[in-house]
């Protein structure tokens, strides 16, 4: 019977599993050590340390970060670029940018593929996909013989204006079948079909060099499991917020680029909804980053355009994340002006920080929660023994000493720096876009989340912060929640007053059938796909666009230009509705339901947490507080907290600082309140009680 959920993350320092057991209504969850060099061998050993029996498994999804590693390391098989006479350097002369416009000796990384493995064919089409120049042959498969005398593992076809006529490319990819057929081919009219040129190449470039890499990791990976006896398909979690099965992955392995960060916004969204907050900010701090998600008015923020590096454009639809260098692993520092650093350098896994006593020399976020007492000495249900006399050393050494402070004050102050920086961060993503964090709830999750969340909202006077019931796996949680989706596009322009509502529902019926095609491809039953619509829009005059979503009545178009006008307004602060509005982009998202854990919530008992297992001193606001300790998953929902207070589990550990309360909801989530006011009404007489019966 198959009746379990499985989901897998693989993060920079630990690899999170989580099980949903449908027939029990029970989750369960266990960690294992992430292994950068090979990391399916971590995925592997997760499903052997949480005992999975692989033929009881009904879904098994996968978040990766194999094409992030392989785009940040640059480790690429041996690559190709085939392009139109006169574009080779397209992809070198970007669009003209700099990430920092005032360093004149930083310079932008060089392109995925040098300018001696990018080679030029004859052909023209023109804008409107009328043939100019038809293409010559004799010089294409001249280029292929020559490909294939090189090695070549993987070509990208990138030819001008492809976008409206795909006939060259399509012709080229068959030549190339036939002189190389080990090889992989990616060609831009199939990846982004859109007119933008250094967008549509490089997109299509990233695709190229990330292919064989992500092909053979999920080809192991899917053999694995199956000889292991999971019968089902292997779906992988993509930027966009959807997964694909294995087959579509080797299609399109650059939707894999952001795959890891975008189930944890995931999660987030479903957190922030299960306790009715519309606006919540997502934190997911883990071992190496810390990823920061917004969620508003119920929706997650989406982009078009994003990076790995700077310069190098991938343009499919993901969810909108920043990632900045702060984690557990964080390392300390002091910088050539004696001021105090931390990050983005990471310990890692492998040394990882000082108290693991695997090498590691610097100070890290850990050492320094650990030294504070925040952090207990058993990690992973016991699986690592952390040593403060190790984490006190590297503190003193590296920090103390250097800056004339005592080792508790410089441990306190590289959290404090750590929680700045994060707290720059929620400011980039709320208050630079006119949006007041005082109207957000902050759901910190991640191994480390929940260690900083409340201080991080304290500084960006955030009134709430959820905690997840199992913060340290909420991302792979995320993998759960998601459908198998594709996210398809067309160029459309014209203006929209004058457009044909016929002749746009005609190009939207096109779209639902290639996703319905890609769909029974991946098993997804007709009655299980949906589709949803959108229209890329803008003011007549403009360059960049707006995507707002479409219906599909007749009215549809004109509803979609009032949208359009609303939404500009909240994008740009402006909006001119005089202004002739031009069509540029048609958008679907064609969904297959895929089967979701049906979370119940639980009877609230009457606010008493229990004894704790310990009181420890813990370092707070310059002192040392006596603080109750509980093990969260002994806790029962109701259980209500005045601060100090902290909880144990398996995956990761909370702070409820001094001056805050707390209490544990029917979701099994921990609401924190930042003021000494219990938490929605719980009955301030039992939190108090019980904590002063703690001490």
């Amino acid at each position: 019977m198959a009746d379990l959920r499985v989901a897998v993350d693989v993060g920079g320092t630990f690899t999170d599993i989580c099980i949903f057991d449908e027939s029990a209504q029970r989750m369960r969850v266990t960690k294992v050590p992430s292994t950068p060099d090979n990391p399916m061998e971590a995925v592997l050993n997760g499903v052997k340390r949480a005992n999975i029996d692989l033929s009881r498994v009904e879904l098994f999804s996968h978040g990766t970060t194999v094409a992030t590693n392989a785009l940040i390391t640059r480790r690429f098989p041996k690559s190709a670029m085939v392009t139109s006479k006169g574009f080779r350097d397209v992809i070198e002369i970007r669009d003209g940018t700099k990430d920092d416009l005032w360093d004149a000796y930083s310079d932008v990384s060089g392109p995925y593929i040098r300018r001696r493995d990018r080679f030029e064919v004859p052909e023209r089409i023109d804008y409107a996909g009328n043939v100019i120049s038809a293409l010559d042959e004799d010089e294409a498969r001249r280029v292929a013989r020559l490909l294939k005398k090189r090695g070549v593992d993987t070509v990208a076809v990138c030819f001008i204006n492809s976008y409206a006529n795909a006939s060259h490319e399509i012709r080229m990819r068959e030549i190339l079948a036939e002189e190389l057929p080990e090889a992989s081919v990616s060609t831009s009219a199939e990846v982004l079909p859109e007119i933008f040129e250094h967008n549509r190449f490089n997109t299509t470039v990233a695709n190229a060099v990330l292919g064989p890499l992500v092909s053979g990791y999920v080809e192991e990976l899917d053999s694995s499991l199956t000889r292991d006896g999971y019968t089902g398909e292997l779906l992988l979690l993509h930027s966009g917020g959807g997964s694909m099965t294995s087959e579509v992955v080797k299609r399109f392995p650059v939707r894999l680029a952001a795959s890891g960060i975008a189930a944890g916004a995931i999660a987030a969204q479903h957190v922030a909804e299960q306790c009715g907050h519309a606006n919540a900010v997502g934190l997911d701090m883990g071992g190496t980053s810390t990823d920061i998600s917004l969620i508003a008015d119920g929706e997650l923020r989406e982009t078009n355009e994003w990076e790995v590096e700077y310069g190098h454009p991938i343009v499919f639809p993901s969810i909108e994340v920043l990632t900045i260098g702060a984690g557990g692993g964080s390392l300390a520092h002091i910088d050539i002006a004696g001021s105090l650093r931390n990050g983005p350098q990471s310990a890692g896994a492998d040394p990882g920080p000082a108290c693991y006593r695997r090498g590691g020399a610097e100070p890290t976020n850990t050492d320094a929660n650990l030294w504070l007492n925040r952090l207990g000495t058993d990690l992973a249900d016991g699986e690592m023994t952390l040593d403060r006399a190790s984490a006190k050393t590297v503190i003193e050494e590296k920090i103390a000493s250097p800056l004339g402070l005592d080792v508790d004050t410089a441990a306190d102050s590289i959290i404090k720096v750590a929680n700045a920086n994060m707290a720059d961060a929620v400011r980039l993503v709320s208050i630079r876009r006119g949006l007041d964090p005082r109207d957000f709830a902050l759901i910190a999750f991640g191994g480390a989340g929940a260690l900083h969340g409340a201080d991080v909202a304290r500084e960006l006077n955030i009134p709430s912060v959820v905690v997840p019931p199992s913060p340290g796996v909420t991302s792979a949680l995320g993998c759960l929640l998601v459908d198998i989706q594709h996210d398809l596009s067309q160029m459309f322009t014209g203006a929209a007053d004058s457009a044909d509502a016929e002749v746009v529902e005609q190009h939207f019926k096109e779209l639902e059938l290639e996703g319905r095609d890609r769909l029974r491809h991946e098993k997804v039953a007709d009655e299980d796909a949906v589709f949803e619509r959108g229209i890329s829009m803008r003011y007549q005059g403009q360059w960049r666009s707006l995507q707002v979503k479409m219906g599909t009545d007749p009215d549809a178009l004109r509803q979609a230009v009032q949208l359009f006008h609303e939404e500009h307004e909240k994008q740009y602060a402006f909006r001119q509705d005089e202004t002739p509005v031009e069509i540029y982009q048609l958008h679907l998202k064609a969904l297959g339901r895929t089967p979701k854990p049906s979370f119940k919530p639980s009877p609230v008992g009457n606010g008493e947490p229990g004894e704790p297992i310990e009181v420890r001193d813990v370092f707070f606001d310059g002192q040392w507080v006596p603080t109750p300790v509980y093990q969260r998953e002994n806790l029962p929902s109701g259980a209500a907290f005045i601060g100090p207070a902290i909880l144990n589990q398996i995956d990761s550990t909370t702070v409820i600082p001094p001056n805050s309360s707390a209490v544990i909801d029917e979701w099994f989530n921990i609401r924190i309140a930042l003021t000494t006011e219990p938490y929605e009404n719980v009955p301030a007489s039992a939190a108090e009680d019980s904590t002063q019966n703690a001490l």
